[in-house]
This record gives C-alpha cells, sequence and structure tokens, in this order.
C-alpha cells in the first residue's frame, strides 16, 4: 500500500538540506528547493528550472506541494477583492484585497470556519472545521500580494489576521506562517505591518507577549461590561473583562505595543452612556486606540448599526480622555467581503 507523500513545505530547510543529503546530493540543493517553495512561490516541481530533471523527478516520487487555489475572484465597486480560496482537501476559505489611495491590505483566514460563537458574525456560524496549515495562510498573502501587483502596480502593504477563525487558537501555526512572511527568504515583509486580531484570549496573549512577537495586536472588544459583552459573544463568559485587561497590561508591559480595539456600535446593545464611559475606563488600562467599525449586517436583523449621534457621542468621549479613535467605514459590502461578512456564501464550497 503506497504511503500518502509528505507536503514538503511542511519541512524546514535543514530537514530539506538533509534529505538530499540521505540521497546521495549536495545539501546545497535543499537551500535552492527552499527558495523556489517560498521566495518565488512556485506551485510544481517543475517549475523549479534551474534544478535538473533527475532530482525533480525524486521530488515528485517523494513530496507533494499542497498549494492552494483561487477558486473564484469578486471585485467590489470600491476596488475590494473577495478570494474564495480551495484548499488541497477541497475546503474552501476567503480572503480579501483591501486597496485604499495609500496601501493595499490582506485580510486573512487562520482557520475554516471558527471555534466561537459571536452572534454578530457570519463566519462564527460555519462550524470550525480545522485549523490551516502555515503555508495555507502564506499562501492566501502571496496570491493578494499577486492581485495588488496586478491591479493596484504596487505591492502588499499590510496584512490583518482578520478573516475567518480566530488566529489564537491557531497560534503555532499562525505564529510559523508570519516567520516565512516576514523572513527575507519568504516575502520579507516588515512585522510592524502585520496586525493580528483575537476576539480577547488572555492566556495567548500573554503567550504572545512571553513570544516577544513584533506584530500589532488588535482586540474585538465591542463592550467593556461583562453582562453586554457576554451577550454579544458568548464564549467571552469564560474569559472576563478583568483577565482580559491583565492579559493587556501585560502584553503593554512586554512589548511597549499599542493595543488596538476593534469595537462596533449597535442599536439598543452598546448605544448607552454607561457603554461609553465603560470603553473609556477600559482604555485607561494601557495605551490603545480605538477603532468604532461600521457594522454589515448578516441577514437576520437583531444587530442594527447605531445612529450617527451615538457614534459621535463616542468619538468626543474618547477624545476628550486622548485617546485616538477612528472610525472604519466597511469595503466590499456589495460582495460580502467586509468585516463579520465571510461565510463563504459563493458557488466555489463543496
Amino acid at each position: 500500500m503506497q504511503t500518502e507523500k509528505k507536503d514538503i513545505r511542511a519541512l524546514t530547510k535543514e530537514q530539506l538540506r538533509d534529505f538530499f543529503v540521505a540521497h546521495g546530493d549536495k545539501a546545497f540543493r535543499g537551500n535552492q528547493v527552499y527558495e523556489w517553495l517560498w521566495n518565488k512561490r512556485v506551485h510544481t516541481f517543475d517549475d523549479m528550472t534551474s534544478i535538473g530533471k533527475t532530482t525533480r523527478q525524486m521530488l515528485q516520487d517523494n513530496f507533494v506541494i499542497n498549494h492552494i487555489h483561487v477558486d473564484q475572484m469578486q471585485q467590489s465597486s470600491d476596488g475590494t477583492v473577495k478570494n474564495a480560496v480551495r484548499l488541497h482537501d477541497g475546503l474552501v476559505v476567503e480572503s480579501v484585497l483591501i486597496p485604499t489611495e495609500t496601501r493595499t491590505t490582506a485580510c486573512v483566514s487562520s482557520q475554516v470556519g471558527c471555534s466561537l460563537d459571536c452572534n454578530f458574525c457570519a463566519t462564527a456560524r460555519l462550524k470550525r472545521m480545522r485549523n490551516l496549515n502555515p503555508d495555507e495562510i502564506y499562501d492566501q498573502v502571496a496570491a493578494i500580494d499577486s492581485e495588488s501587483r496586478l491591479y493596484h502596480n504596487r505591492p502588499l502593504s499590510n496584512i490583518v489576521f482578520m478573516g475567518m477563525g480566530e488566529p489564537l487558537m491557531n497560534y503555532n501555526n499562525v505564529i510559523k506562517a508570519i516567520e516565512k512572511i516576514t523572513s527575507p527568504e519568504g516575502l520579507g515583509m516588515s512585522p510592524k505591518r502585520i496586525t493580528v486580531s483575537t476576539s480577547g484570549l488572555p492566556k495567548m496573549i500573554k503567550k504572545l507577549a512571553d513570544d516577544e512577537v513584533k506584530f500589532k495586536l488588535a482586540v474585538s472588544l465591542h463592550s467593556a461590561i461583562d453582562e453586554v459583552r457576554s451577550k454579544i459573544m458568548p464564549f467571552s463568559t469564560n474569559f472576563p473583562l478583568a483577565d482580559l485587561k491583565e492579559s493587556l497590561q501585560y502584553w503593554y508591559a512586554k512589548t511597549k505595543s499599542r493595543i488596538t480595539y476593534e469595537y462596533v456600535v449597535w442599536k439598543g446593545i452598546n448605544d448607552r452612556k454607561e457603554d461609553i464611559d465603560a470603553l473609556v475606563r477600559f482604555c485607561k488600562y494601557a495605551p490603545c486606540k480605538v477603532n468604532l467599525i461600521e457594522y454589515n449586517p448578516i441577514d437576520d436583523g437583531e444587530f442594527q448599526q447605531a445612529d450617527e449621534a451615538t457614534i459621535n457621542a463616542y468619538i468626543k468621549a474618547l477624545e476628550r480622555a486622548d485617546i485616538v479613535v477612528k472610525v472604519r467605514r466597511s469595503r466590499g459590502k456589495d460582495i460580502d467581503a467586509a468585516c463579520g461578512q465571510l461565510a463563504n456564501k459563493n458557488e466555489a464550497v463543496s
């Protein structure tokens, strides 16, 4: 019975070098293959043109390259691009290219579906099927970088882990992917241009700090009152705000990196004066900025965008307290590519 071939991108450079030595070749051949796989982003062994045919056949006999395929690409009227990304096992995730005049940002997924149960998010209604591998995360970024160059004549400038899934519940693979993305042997992007967004898992936030990561941290907060937050994000009952506060203070003490709070204001849910006051208090615990995010409905009407007067009340209160606040208008709404809308509605899912 034939054993299943190993995905070659699961090997480190050292393991690739060892493989070639074990097969009677020179160790440097491993370096060449590694460069083809990551820096040159080839999809097949035949694309490795500087390597002899016999060697390419040996690789073909022993390994596969489980590359993603962009099954479907939708373009929004505002220039946003949504990719339906098919994985090697047939599952599909979504990733998004968000262009502005000065930058292009990749919003990437870290899980197929999601482990959490945020009531306002379409992705949370999909059951979590599996974590993405580091190469699958990397491939999403590489594909969006190519699209950025094609449609906007410039390389990708920023990455946000705000697609499908909770990145800190796929911790090791996300960290490995970022290491590849920031390595000169990979995409060579600065970690300062990468933001990992979490729904707020205190233990894992502390682990990030202990691991001395260089990327930025964003937290989906949405309320600084436990009872309100647990209605919006039921899982947060297990992660009270007191624990989250402590982990964020720990993060800042270790990294000196300011936290971004993502905050959607909904009518009748977190639009009272006490909600505003609670957020201002929470923002005092560690240096931060607040992104007030426009809400994108997911059909059932339970959550409705708050009116402009409420948004302005939030802005005034935060600015009075010297807290940086920005209102983020969603992009790609017409193709379900905006915040909270990624749910594999396209026909590429099987």
